[in-house]
């Protein structure tokens, strides 16, 4: 889960991270009330709240002007000019793809007066099972232009849970990135909290980029978090951070739904059972000329309901041309999956190829009831036979169309 930049910042702010004075604006009049609230300030930030980087280096959909979704303001007039230029409008990122996002949230924040911009982060570094912190003082670029191009300029520092952070870790850290005396101190507290508050909220990603240096104060002039959704359960203030509105429609059904759905670009749909059996299934259509569409992942417990569900969120899809079904049943019956597509191809007045590939717990009784059910429902024996039937199909389908 995902959460606003300053959302991210009331968090850690309350880790004793230091942060900018910034509040939080849902409608131009009240970033212009933040602004004034904040009197004794001569330089103001307005910036759009979107789930996505690159915000600054952005631009607006049929905007007068490619100023972005990071604007430095002077007055507070300027202040409603950049609010007005910026809320209800799409912007467009690197990471939002060419479609974009509307801004429906401000984030009002004091100017800092910035000596020196760094990178820092916080990750799960799953090849040694612990907290590593990626530091560099390339602050305020993409961290994986900075590995490629220049990877001796990324420190890496992993804290071993059981003991926790030490002095000696944030020292590492503050000397990696050249400060100094005063500095030394600031970064140790600093980095002592972030990972505090890594550890405390259950995240799985914090990035503070850049980290800037403010005399002899190290601070998060951006932040980004995301959470490890299956401790959510233990965070329900985190869980009221959530804002649906930046959610893909399809994606939020299918976590209604427990169900794993992530959209990709191509144009054969997958519902697939077990996350590993998944990533196969999408390999192999690759393997054989294709384009997944999705990665979707039923479970292993999913009902006729789930599964008809699955099928509807992949047909929401306009993209998808074609479907691959590929159910191993253990404690997922072959039946039950079958009685699923059958519904959901019914509901949906199916209009594209569709392959089925069932095997385990009661496949023959699945198959069965797919030939039953009069519907043109093409039956696999493997998975590669399933990948290139469906394939096939579709490249015939969008030929004859």
């Amino acid at each position: 889960m995902n959460i606003h930049e300053y959302q991210a910042k009331d968090l850690l702010e309350k880790y004793g991270v230091a942060v900018p004075k910034g509040i939080a604006a849902m409608s131009v009049d009240e970033a212009v009330a933040a602004a004034e609230s904040m009197s004794d300030s001569s330089l103001y930030v307005v910036k759009a709240q979107i789930h996505a980087g690159g915000r600054g280096a952005g631009h607006f959909k049929d905007a007068a002007d490619d100023k972005g979704g990071v604007r430095l303001c002077k007055t507070v007039d300027d202040v409603r000019i950049a609010a007005e230029a910026m809320m209800g409008r799409v912007l467009v990122t690197k990471q939002t793809g060419a479609e974009g996002k509307e801004v429906q949230r401000l984030y009002v924040t004091d100017g800092v007066d910035i000596e020196k911009e760094y990178y820092c982060s916080v990750v799960l570094d799953r090849a040694t099972s612990r907290p590593t912190f990626m530091v560099s003082t390339e602050g305020g670029m993409d961290i994986e232009e900075v590995a490629e191009h220049s990877p001796e300029k990324i420190i890496k520092v992993s804290v071993d849970p059981a003991s926790g952070i030490s002095g000696f870790h944030c020292r590492k850290l503050a000397f990696g990135l050249g400060l100094k005396g005063a500095q030394v101190k600031s970064a140790t507290k600093f980095f002592a909290s972030l990972y505090k508050a890594f550890m405390e909220l259950d995240a799985s990603t914090i990035e503070i980029n850049p980290m800037i240096l403010a005399g002899d104060e190290v601070m998060a002039l951006d932040a980004k978090m995301n959470f490890d959704p299956n401790a959510l359960y233990r965070h329900p203030d985190i869980v009221a951070l959530r804002d649906e509105s930046e959610e893909d429609a399809s994606e939020k059904l299918a976590s209604d739904n427990e169900l794993s759905y992530v959209r990709l670009d191509g144009d054969i749909g997958c519902m697939v059972n077990g996350a590993g059996l998944a990533m196969s299934t999408m390999d192999i259509i690759k393997l054989k000329g294709g384009e997944p569409a999705n990665f979707l992942d039923v479970g292993g417990g999913a009902t006729a309901e789930r599964v008809t569900t699955a099928f509807k969120i992949i047909l929401s899809d306009p993209n998808v041309k074609g479907i691959l079904v590929n159910i191993f049943g253990g404690i997922m019956k072959c039946d039950v999956i079958a009685l699923g597509v059958i519904a959901a191809a019914k509901e949906v007045n199916l209009s594209v190829p569709l392959v089925v590939r069932l095997e385990g717990t009661n496949v023959k009784r699945g198959k069965e009831l797919m030939a039953e059910s009069g519907l043109p429902i093409i039956s696999a024996d493997d998975l590669e036979d399933a990948a290139t039937k469906v394939v096939e199909a579709t490249q015939k389908a969008q030929a004859a169309a």
